[in-house]
């Protein structure tokens, strides 16, 4: 990023703790396309259903963001924290919704006097979309117990934010960041194998 938009972003962020919503727009605008770099990212690691790409990922983030009143956003890094968040609970949502699909849940009845049976729906889930629901349970539970690990792995797995940009987002050192990833990563570990 440019300085002068660094500098843009800064001023912008401190409209939006005032409860600026142009201002938000231009703070998305700004960082569209890093944003749309962590929704890329998510899209490839999850093998789900397609129908959500990276395009409505970003502009669900967006709309998820937009919804906060007031959003409390100190830096670019933590904005950015704040849209993988929003990243992560769509993705978990959308998994969940295809999980009750899968069950049935999407299905719909059929009396013994309709003609025109509906057509039948998508595939099922796979495994990629069952997991993503594990981790997100499993983040839960890990937040209740360190919310600050939590964080950690939503900037790291779900932002795909570098040592350094986690350790600015949450207002940590980076040897901190570091500590909490690998204790976060053998409890989720733990949690998802158990």
């Amino acid at each position: 990023m440019e300085k002068h938009t660094r500098g843009t972003v800064t001023r912008l962020l401190d409209e939006v703790r005032r409860g600026d919503r142009a201002a938000l727009d231009e703070v998305f605008d700004l960082l569209y396309d890093e944003i749309q770099g962590l929704a890329q990212r998510q899209r490839r690691r999850w093998g789900g259903n397609h129908t959500l790409d990276t395009t409505a990922l970003v502009h669900e983030a967006y709309l998820k963001l937009v919804g906060q009143d007031p959003l409390d956003v100190e830096s670019r890094a933590h904005f950015c924290a704040l849209a993988a968040r929003a990243i992560r609970h769509i993705l978990c949502n959308y998994a969940r919704l295809q999980r009750t699909q899968k069950r049935g849940g999407g299905l719909e009845r059929v009396t013994l006097d309709d003609r025109d049976p509906p057509a039948p729906s998508a595939g099922p889930v796979g495994e990629q979309a069952e997991l993503l629901a594990a981790l997100d349970h499993a983040l839960e539970r890990l937040e209740d117990l360190d919310s600050r690990q939590a964080n950690v792995v939503e900037c790291r797995f779900f932002g795909g934010m570098t040592v350094q940009e986690t350790a600015t987002a949450l207002g940590v050192s980076p040897r901190t960041v570091k500590r909490d990833w690998a204790i976060a990563q053998a409890w989720l570990h733990r949690e998802l194998e158990g």
